[in-house]
């Protein structure tokens, strides 16, 4: 069975805080730490309001805290909005701080808008220099060389492990020919996931980090006691969904009984085709999609996304999620 790992958006709900929200994280990884969830990562947004984890290193500093194993991470950093340098400050102060537990995954969106790009000061060419950008920032985790006049502190020597993120097929070409992990987001950009994973794994050149093709994939999973329930709880994602491309407030909703209510036909058929990659149900059935899942892609590991409103129900579902994928709690 395929590791499990988990992708939180840190969604503030309509009701709370992002205070609550970031608090919520931590307390959500330290239970997937006891279930014995392999990861815990959060992602780089900007100017969304229904989103706390646009300050990400802070974010990850909060989790790691706040636990002892799991390992904690980007899914990602957006590197074309900083220089690499200040990165791996970051991250290498992460590391130092929480050693063997640090994980960095990249990608080159904006994380945001136009406007939100003019206000970071990224240039819509700082996509073109990703490749660069990923090698210099290797380079900043490496041990120092002699004579090396620039250093990341306290980065140099850590080693911290990069991933490379992906919607499209340009990740998987690029984290093959630098022979990295690969995550590619499944999660809301479906129907890509099998030509980006052929790419990965028949492209892929071993390297000093990796010996042959790692791959995770992101799936949308919410477990609940029934069907119906889960059905339900997957509304909140749903309307996420609709206002993100409606351009309205991104504040996470409470789940409502008939989803057909809040939708246009349009809308339903644009956000149903996202999330394709979903799986929801009792504790039987999400085992059943989960397998299902990896025997069709092959991968390595799976990034979850479980994006309910309630905290409590949130934590039921992850506990349901551990059981259906047969993961063992760590000694």
């Amino acid at each position: 069975m395929a590791r499990l790992s988990i992708l939180d958006l840190v969604r503030i709900t309509r009701e709370g805080s992002a205070r609550q929200s970031l608090d919520n994280a931590r307390d959500l990884a330290g239970l997937a730490e006891r279930l014995g969830f392999t990861r815990y990562w959060v992602a780089e947004h900007h100017n969304i309001d229904g989103i706390a984890s646009s300050a990400t290193a802070l974010a990850i500093a909060h989790i790691a805290a706040g636990t002892h194993t799991i390992r904690v991470g980007a899914g990602g950093i957006m590197l074309p909005n900083h220089a690499p340098i200040v990165i791996a400050e970051q991250f290498g102060t992460l590391e130092t701080l929480f050693p063997g537990r640090i994980d960095l995954g990249l990608g080159r969106a904006p994380g945001g808008d136009a406007l939100t790009m003019r206000a970071l000061r990224r240039s819509f060419d700082n996509a073109d220099n990703f490749p660069r950008d990923v090698l210099e920032l290797q380079a900043y985790f490496a041990p120092a060389g002699a004579g090396q006049r620039i250093r990341a502190i306290p980065a140099a020597g850590t080693n911290v492990p990069i991933w490379i993120l992906g919607s499209s097929t340009y990740g998987a070409e690029l984290a093959a020919h630098l022979g990295l992990p690969y995550a590619f987001a499944s999660h809301f950009a479906p129907e890509l996931l099998l030509p980006a994973l052929e790419i990965y794994r028949t492209r892929f050149q071993p390297s000093e980090v990796l010996e042959r093709p790692y791959a995770m994939i992101g799936v949308n999973i919410i477990a609940a006691d029934s069907e119906a329930e889960a059905r339900r709880l997957r509304t909140t994602q749903q309307m996420s969904f609709v206002n993100l491309r409606r351009g309205t407030s991104t504040i996470s909703l409470p789940p409502v009984d008939d989803i057909d209510t809040y939708w246009t036909p349009d809308e339903a058929m644009l956000a149903e085709r996202l999330l394709a990659r979903s799986v929801f149900g009792t504790r039987d059935q999400v085992r059943d999609g989960i397998a299902a899942l990896v025997a069709e892609t092959g991968a390595d590991e799976l990034m979850i996304v479980s994006d309910i409103y309630d905290h409590a129900a949130r934590r039921h579902s992850l506990d349901l999620i551990a059981q259906a994928g047969g993961l063992t709690p760590p000694a």
